[in-house]
């Protein structure tokens, strides 16, 4: 059989589901073709099984009234969608975490991956009607940069010393090498937004993504339209969408069990078993980078000792935690962010176990018989935060470490508690690329470090890794990176937790979802669609 006739075959087979997209890839791949034109082939393919028309609605367990519009604050999982659904990215990540072109059709790095230059696709338009500019794409970028900017991306782009429109390509400059640049522009809070007098115009809520917004209060509801003029006829199925901010957990179970929700993510894992036999539902268990956190705030004490810190992370029963938090949806954490999936993970650093007389030996370190900590946690952290921080609270009493366990508003958590109080319950849905966990969350003096812990050596490393082209030495480096979090760092990690999330029968998916961030990646509003 002809190579052509083979690809096309493989094609038809997984359109009509005779196959998955691993088995698509594989067979397409062993042909000679490249990564980029297979995974063009198997989104085609996909999206000819995908029905356009029809309304959807998805209740999620995030939103804030501070929620706003600006990208360089988009957090938590009501804006990351909707800013992911109405905006255009660089480059986008695909469900298998491989960095895939999206308005940059391609790139390429010099020799030391100083310089990368990528080329723009042609013809794309914001929802005015307004062409995409290669001056849109600089001022959306340095709306990141600079001394002025409030952006959280703003590490991730710190090494970008010049950006410059050569024709139609956009040439980044670096002050180091950086392997996996192609990577950082995919970050959902790194759109590309119109340039109005100099400045990136975030306000009007106008982008160049599949779908517009036509409302939004945020904490509250947002409502989304199809753009008729998108350049991706890939993405964008379902003609309006309605997201609803639900925090109370029951309630959100309660709307996708009878219908006012057809999506609802952080499903209550306590009774997932419920929803998983429940007529006309579907519920979904993906296996990612999703953690759960206890940060301490390490500028005062007593977390400004790394014998209490370590007093803690030993007081913690992790076993007990995954069993009974996660119900089996997860697996233990060793408080670094990195997965056993990923590259660099470091398969020689000790596990830490719950051992009282470990921690009891740290508390002696400190100068300390007994410690007394408050921990504050909700369930806009995570379901089921406070029963974990009564878990904790149980565990380290054996370790005569007396933790009172603040329960806190959902509204405002992440306002007014999160990287306020000296302990708090948090999470984080992870990134596929070690370097963009670090620098997001690790880095000194970054603005989603929620324990404000600083390292020199980590610091000098994340620098280094990001430049070393040699595999071997940067996964030596990536492996010290985890061992300093986990022993010197501020924030506990003792499990990671699978994502999962419920949809109705009247919603289509692709064969392979996301597993980089929850909810397809937090890409479903452009990716799903209405099967009736």
């Amino acid at each position: 059989m002809k190579k052509q006739d083979y690809i096309q075959q493989m094609e038809v087979k997984l359109a009509m589901r005779q196959i998955d997209r691993r088995q698509f890839m594989r067979g397409v791949l062993a042909t000679g073709l490249t990564v980029t034109a297979a995974t063009t082939l198997a989104d085609r393919a996909a999206a000819a099984t995908a029905q356009r028309g029809g309304s959807l609605r998805a209740g999620l367990g995030h939103g804030a009234t501070t929620d706003t519009l600006d990208p360089g604050q988009f957090e938590a999982g009501f804006m990351i969608p909707i800013g992911i659904a109405i905006n255009g990215y660089l480059t986008t990540m695909d469900p298998t975490s491989a960095v895939q072109p999206s308005m940059a059709e391609s790139w390429e790095a010099s020799p030391d991956a100083k310089v990368w230059t990528f080329k723009m696709r042609q013809g794309i338009e914001f929802h005015n009607g307004k062409t995409v500019t290669t001056d849109d794409v600089i001022t959306s970028i340095n709306h990141h940069r600079g001394e002025g900017t409030t952006s959280v991306a703003a590490p991730l782009l710190a090494s970008v010393t010049d950006i410059q429109a050569d024709g139609d390509n956009i040439v980044f400059i670096l002050d180091n090498g950086n392997a996996d640049f192609p990577a950082v522009l995919s970050d959902y809070h790194i759109p590309v937004q119109p340039a109005v007098d100099g400045k990136m115009d975030w306000k009007s809520g106008v982008g160049c993504g599949p779908y517009r917004l036509e409302h939004l209060e945020p904490g509250v509801s947002a409502q989304l339209k199809r753009y008729e003029n998108h350049w991706n006829d890939l993405e964008g199925f379902v003609d309006e969408w309605e997201i609803l901010a639900l925090l109370d957990t029951n309630a959100r179970m309660t709307a996708v069990l009878t219908g006012d929700v057809d999506v609802a993510d952080k499903v209550d894992v306590k009774t997932a078993g419920r929803l998983a036999g429940a007529p006309g539902l579907t519920l979904h268990n993906i296996a990612g980078n999703q953690h759960y956190t206890f940060a301490m705030d390490t500028r005062n004490g007593p977390y400004n000792d790394n014998n209490v810190r370590q007093a803690l992370k030993y007081g913690i029963n992790r076993e007990e935690l995954v069993e009974k938090i996660l119900f089996g949806y997860g697996s233990i954490g060793n408080d670094h962010p990195i997965g056993t999936g990923q590259r660099y993970y470091n398969t020689e650093l000790e596990q830490k176990v719950y051992d009282p007389d470990k921690a009891k030996y740290y508390l002696k370190e400190a100068g300390l018989d007994s410690l007394d900590v408050e921990l504050s946690a909700s369930d806009a952290a995570f379901s089921g935060a406070i029963d974990a921080g009564l878990l904790i609270q149980n565990s380290c009493a054996g370790a005569g470490i007396n933790v009172k366990v603040t329960r806190e508003p959902n509204d405002g958590y992440w306002s007014d508690v999160w990287m306020k109080k000296g302990w708090v319950a948090s999470y984080w849905g992870g990134r596929p690329i070690e370097d963009l966990m670090f620098t997001l969350a690790f880095k000194s003096g970054v603005s989603w470090n929620e324990s404000y812990w600083g390292n020199e050596r980590f610091d000098a490393l994340l620098i280094e890794a990001r430049a070393e082209l040699d595999d071997n030495k940067r996964r030596e480096m990536y492996w010290e990176m985890q061992d300093l979090v986990a022993n010197d760092g501020g924030v506990a990690i003792p499990m990671f937790a699978s994502y999962v999330f419920a949809t109705r029968d009247g919603v289509g998916t692709p064969e392979v979802l996301g597993s980089n961030l929850d909810v397809d990646g937090q890409a479903f509003l452009s990716r799903w669609w209405a099967t009736s």
